[in-house]
């Protein structure tokens, strides 16, 4: 009598379990060192910012390990286009209080904020297709000028932005008198309000010295025009805020303590990279006028209609031990005018942090 075999086939992993298996590998090429993942989502369109409610959740995982081993050697693995100026100084102070070596992996996006992040680790370990940023703020506040194709948002102003603007002044134009240059100034201030360029000055101040604070917790012997020429070239003398920074310049021309991951390593970093691009649809555009018209293809005019929008995965923060990720629910509001166009809203529902 014959037997007929049945194959069994292994259940697929879930993303968290695929994440959690490249942070192990990870961690143990790297020495076993603990690996923390910072990642935000860089969606085209739906940006989430480095924010200060995150160091909470990074306080959490290192009470944890903590408990197991007081001083280990912790790597940062982040990915973020930046966001709020003062979340690097807690970031990094509070990651070396837990470490006995601090090092950050960039496999992708660190700019800005996360660059300053970066600067604070005794090594930078960049994937080829990492990239760092300049730190030159772009800051916001009540009165910013009026976006014009968007009466109802104000636009951000970029520090270097407005130094350009006097540049220009004097240099290109060769206008050096004083009452010239006054007159420039007035002509600018009658754009943006005066408030709103002392806000700029201010954080650009800021900046500088919160990067020179993060980089003198590993560089105590650093004489100070060595600290002064990286601070120069990351918040004035790149120019274009969007520069990509990529590793060779970062470890050649900035003089950081860059290092190149074997290629074991770079596989690694690069396949965690990918898993989280998936599961936050990083490579995706953010339309959700396109999801309420996938929905309602047939809508009559001065019909309304409201749309969920699937959960949207914002923020990581993960080890092996602990799943944190920031999600949001969000409604698209529809009408579709006399004129047959259909005008949207988005709205909130629900955002916060979740254990996952």
């Amino acid at each position: 009598m014959s037997t007929m075999r049945i194959d069994i086939m292994p259940e697929e992993k879930t993303p968290k379990e695929k994440r959690t298996d490249l942070i192990e590998q990870l961690q143990t090429i790297r020495g076993n060192s603990l690996l923390i993942t910072f990642v935000t989502g860089t969606r085209k369109g739906l940006d989430f910012p480095i924010a200060m409610d995150s160091i909470r959740k990074f306080f959490e995982h290192l009470r944890f390990v903590a408990d197991i081993d007081p001083k280990p050697k912790i790597d940062l693995f982040i990915h973020s286009n930046g966001g709020e100026g003062i979340v690097p100084w807690k970031l990094v102070t509070l990651i070396r209080e837990y470490s006995s070596e601090f090092n950050v992996l960039v496999p992708h996006r660190a700019f800005s904020a996360a660059t300053l992040i970066a600067l604070g680790a005794d090594n930078i370990i960049m994937h080829p297709m990492g990239m760092l940023g300049p730190t030159d703020p772009t800051v916001s506040n009540q009165f910013n000028p009026q976006d014009p194709l968007n009466p109802q948002r104000l636009l951000g102003i970029s520090v270097e932005d407005v130094g350009a603007y006097i540049d220009l002044i004097k240099k290109d134009f060769g206008i050096t008198h004083q009452d010239e240059l006054i007159q420039a100034v007035n002509m600018l201030s009658g754009k943006v309000h005066p408030l709103a360029l002392g806000n700029v000055k201010r954080f650009h101040s800021q900046s500088r010295m919160l990067a020179r604070k993060i980089l003198r917790l590993h560089m105590q012997d650093a004489d100070e025009h060595k600290l002064n020429e990286i601070v120069d070239n990351l918040t004035s003398k790149l120019f274009f805020h969007g520069h990509p920074i990529n590793r060779k310049e970062a470890k050649e021309d900035l003089g950081l303590k860059v290092t190149y991951p074997d290629r074991e390593e770079e596989n690694l970093i690069w396949n965690l990279y990918l898993e989280y691009e998936k599961e936050m649809k990083l490579d995706e555009e953010f339309r959700p006028i396109d999801e309420f018209l996938n929905q309602n293809p047939s809508l009559a005019i001065g019909a309304t209609n409201n749309v969920a929008l699937p959960r949207i995965k914002g923020v990581y923060v993960e080890s092996k031990n602990r799943t944190d990720v920031y999600t949001v629910n969000f409604n698209v509001w529809g009408i579709k005018n006399q004129q047959e166009i259909v005008n949207t809203q988005l709205l909130t529902e629900r955002q916060g942090w979740e254990i996952e």
